[in-house]
Formats: structure tokens, sequence, C-alpha cells
């Protein structure tokens, strides 16, 4: 019987020693110590066994059986070694090169330049306001004082949505002050920024641009509160404390009166010449800029809402903000915006 638990013993290690894989190591455990295997046969022997040798061989047995196990685990070990040995080989690194930095992106600058804004306006009370870019006609015109034969439509080329009837790509955000009264009692303290369409394009007009609406409603609000918030948020958004606005009279459907609002050129101080003497370009030697549209909520507005315009007055401004941006970052051309070049777009 030892003899023959040598024997089982040589073999399963001859066995292990050719074994190439982990499943051909799994083979050699069922067949020398499975339910049917070989080291089961002798011990299953023993009860032929007198009580002594009983002893010897099991103990001798048992002694194998834990050798072996030992082989089998350390088999398990050479094949992982040979195999993570292959991958170094196919798969080497030289961990002494420097690594490459991956790229980190960031927001782009109208999306900054939009944050900048709420914070601005945050300080002032004003909450922010949103509404959908595909409008209904009732919501874009006709409760903005814009009847359908109202000649300020031909003011706005508009982008109608085919197959859907009365219904446009928003030509402004000033949709969303009425959606908003039409939801909120006053008083009214809101902006909403958002993209705008119409069918325009030049080096300063975009099919696609954004707008800042801006709207406050109470019971005494007047032409003064309104050039006190421009002013003071003009000054915020172009760092400068001496910014100046001053209004002239305009027309716009939804406010009476309308006005343009301008502020002191922010490039030349409102001088019309830079300090060496050279025109300023961007204002026209004038020392003022058009920036926004305002004025005084239009009654029919207010009605339009559910407001009392004998009781509520409010002012509303609106603003194109790549003009904003490119007044404040000295940018040139609007299409820079949307055409992706990384040479533009890392330089904020």
């Amino acid at each position: 019987m030892q003899s023959k638990i040598e024997k089982l013993k040589s073999g399963m290690l001859a066995d292990l020693k050719t074994a190439k894989s982990e499943q051909a190591i799994k083979d050699v455990e069922v067949k020398y110590f499975g339910k049917k295997g070989l080291f089961g046969d002798i011990m299953k022997s023993l009860k032929d066994l007198s009580v002594e040798e009983k002893q010897t061989v099991g103990k001798s047995a048992n002694m194998a059986k834990k050798e072996l196990e030992e082989a089998v685990m350390k088999r398990y070990d050479e094949i992982e070694h040979e195999k993570l040995s292959a991958i170094a080989e196919e798969e080497w690194i030289d961990v002494t090169v420097p690594g490459k930095k991956p790229q980190i992106g960031h927001r782009h600058l109208i999306s900054r330049f939009i944050d900048d804004l709420e914070q601005i306006f945050a300080k002032m009370g004003f909450e922010l306001a949103e509404g959908p870019e595909v409008e209904t006609e009732e919501y874009n015109f006709d409760h903005l004082n814009i009847p359908e034969t109202h000649p300020a439509r031909d003011m706005q080329d508009t982008f109608w949505i085919k197959n859907l009837e009365k219904y446009v790509l928003r030509t402004h955000t000033s949709p969303v002050q009425v959606h908003y009264m039409q939801k909120n009692d006053p008083p009214i303290r809101v902006i909403a920024p958002g993209k705008t369409f119409r069918k325009d394009s030049d080096a300063t007009h975009s099919p696609m641009f954004h707008q800042l609406e801006g709207l406050m409603v109470d019971t005494d609000v007047s032409m003064a509160n309104l050039k006190a918030v421009m002013t003071h948020a003009l000054q915020q958004i172009f760092e400068d404390s001496t910014i100046k606005t001053r209004f002239r009279v305009s027309y716009f459907p939804f406010v009476e009166p309308g006005m343009e609002v301008d502020c002191t050129c922010p490039i030349c101080q409102g001088n019309g010449k830079l300090p060496d003497g050279v025109p300023c370009r961007l204002c026209k030697q004038c020392g003022w800029l058009e920036i926004a549209g305002a004025g005084m909520v239009h009654p029919h507005v207010l009605k339009n809402a559910g407001y009392d315009p004998e009781k509520y007055t409010g002012f509303a401004f609106g603003m194109g903000l790549e003009r904003m941006v490119m007044i404040k970052y000295r940018i040139n051309h609007m299409r820079l915006f949307f055409e992706n070049d990384l040479r533009f777009i890392e330089q904020f």
C-alpha cells in the first residue's frame, strides 16, 4: 500500500509538471482528489486493513495528500507568474518616460458670462426665470402687444416651425416675462437669459444668439429704478465704476416709453480717444456705446399677464450677450463664438 501511495504521488507530480494551464491543473486535481479519484480508492481500501496498518497507511496518505495540495498551489502560482511575464513582455512600458497630461476642458465664454450676469443681478434681488425656445405665436408676439397686423413683426425675421401652425423659434427672450407674470404675483424681479433665433447673419449677427431679459414690476417702479439698475449692472459687467448711462427715445411695442440704453465706452472711458490719442474704433470716437433696449412695461402687456396697469408699473430691458462679451473681451467677430476653434476658445 505504501508503494501504491508513492506511485500515485509521483504520478500526480509528473502530471502537474506537464500542466500548462489552470484548467489542466484542475483536471489533475479531479483525477487524483475527486470523488472517483485515485486517492479516494486508497482511502476506501483502508477498511480491509488491520488497525495498525490503518494508522500507518492513513498517516502516509494524509501526508502525501498535503504535499500534493501544496504542489498544486505552487503550480497555480507558477502558471500565473508565466501569464504575467508574457503580458509584461508584450505590453512593456517604460515607466521613466514622462506621462501625457490629459486635456481638461472648461465652460464656454458665453456660458461663463451668463453665470457672471446671474450673480450680478442676484445681488440686486433678481431671480432667474426660464422659458421655452420653441414658442407660440401668441406669447412671442400677441401677448407682447404685437398683433398679427402690427408692422413691428417685420422688424424680426422669424423661423417658423414647419407643419406646426403658429409656432416659432423665439425671436427674443421677452416671452419669458409674460409666462412668469401669469404664474406669479407682484412684486417681481427676474432675469431671463437664453438663446434666441432670427434669420440674420453677418460679422455682428448670428441666426442663433443669446439675450438677457430683465423685468421688474411693483406698485412704484419708475424710470429712476431702471436707470439705477442698468447703471450698476453695466459697471459690474465691465468692472468699471466710472461707467455712465444715458437713455435715447426709441420704439419697442412692449414698452411705453421705449428707449435705447447707452453707456460710456469702456475702452476709451467715454473720451472718444485712447490715452495715446488714437481715435477709439469701438465707439467711433463718440464716447458712447448702444448696449440694450428698455422701457416701462406697456399697459397692454400687464393686462395680458393679468395685472392691473392702474395699480402696477414695471420696467423691462433686453441686451444681446454676444455683443456684451465682444466689448468686454475685445473680440472682433461674432462667429468666433460658434466655430469651435480651440485657438480662440483656449484663450478664455
